[in-house]
């Protein structure tokens, strides 16, 4: 086993290795643990691509103080790094309504610290980036996996929306640090109670509200509407944006249409081309959040119709 081999170049030979877990990429993790001793071998060696952007990012965040795993061992030819060791806990496992809103308060505060990150080197999450990961609704969800054969005037309906959104998405203040998954799987909660981030290594400057939207409005669970709200404005309040109450919701919600739109294909993709049928389950409140958001705005009703003929 090439992960065995690659453990005796390394002071962790003698360590146990087991399963710790898998991701929607090709990156597997595994434990390793001596006596009270614990790490994380990340396997990326089928995507050794995916490295360097995981070192770079994680020397940004670390440089803010974002509680981001540290590097103790790295093999960029072979693919693999031993990282520190978050634990078990995710955010996920211990969220509940009477809980949520503190927890959410502290994973605000990292967003804030992470937007502190430089964003030098780092792709920006442009409009045609924003359309490229649109369009992947159409093509996985409503063409692949629910066989439809969209008219031209389907198509031109799709682009007007994604165009409206697109632009609201660009009106809010850019060049933010974004992690671009920060929702409740990818927070450890370590022992000490502080919040751990991970798998940020596709992080981009983009769009401010991008990361609190993974967050309060995470594909995995979903909390009351009045209450996301009254966060979405705390976080507005925490970095000092004099922004409109009605505007800064607006522009919460259209990045919230862009990143559940571009989830409902990537859900598909991973169901269809990838044979990882555990995303199927988290498609109907990924599309919730679309049909409520999309009705409550005028630039995205028709969307909203079009989409609820097809729940």
């Amino acid at each position: 086993m090439q992960i065995e081999q690659f453990l005796q170049t390394t002071p962790y030979k003698d360590f146990k290795l087991e399963v710790a877990s898998a991701d929607a990429s090709f990156r597997s993790y595994y434990r390793l643990t001596k006596d009270d001793e614990s790490y994380i071998l990340m396997d990326a060696s089928l995507e050794k691509e995916s490295l360097h952007p995981f070192l770079l990012v994680s020397q940004k965040l670390l440089d803010v103080d974002v509680k981001a795993p540290k590097i103790f061992h790295q093999d960029l030819e072979y693919g693999y790094l031993i990282l520190e060791d978050f634990g078990d806990t995710n955010l996920l496992d211990l969220l509940n309504e009477e809980n949520f809103e503190s927890f959410y308060k502290k994973a605000i505060d990292e967003i804030i610290k992470m937007q502190g990150a430089d964003t030098t080197q780092l792709p920006l999450y442009d409009k045609e980036f924003l359309h490229f990961e649109m369009d992947l609704m159409q093509e996985w969800y409503l063409e692949k996996k629910l066989s439809l054969n969209l008219s031209r005037e389907n198509k031109q309906m799709l682009k007007q929306a994604l165009e409206r959104i697109s632009e609201i998405v660009l009106s809010q203040p850019q060049e933010s640090f974004v992690h671009r998954d920060f929702h409740s799987r990818n927070i450890m909660v370590k022992a000490d109670g502080s919040l751990g981030i991970i798998d940020y290594q596709d992080g981009m400057s983009g769009a401010i509200t991008y990361d609190l939207v993974s967050l309060l409005k995470d594909c995995y669970i979903s909390f009351e509407r009045e209450k996301v709200e009254q966060l979405v404005l705390y976080f507005r309040d925490r970095l000092g944006l004099e922004v409109e109450d009605e505007e800064f919701l607006k522009w919460f919600d259209f990045m919230g249409l862009q990143r559940h739109i571009k989830v409902l294909g990537i859900f598909s993709r991973l169901h269809l081309r990838d044979n990882k049928e555990g995303y199927l389950k988290d498609i109907p409140l990924t599309l919730s959040y679309v049909l409520e958001t999309a009705s409550r705005y005028d630039e995205t009703k028709e969307l909203a119709a079009f989409l609820k003929s097809f729940a």
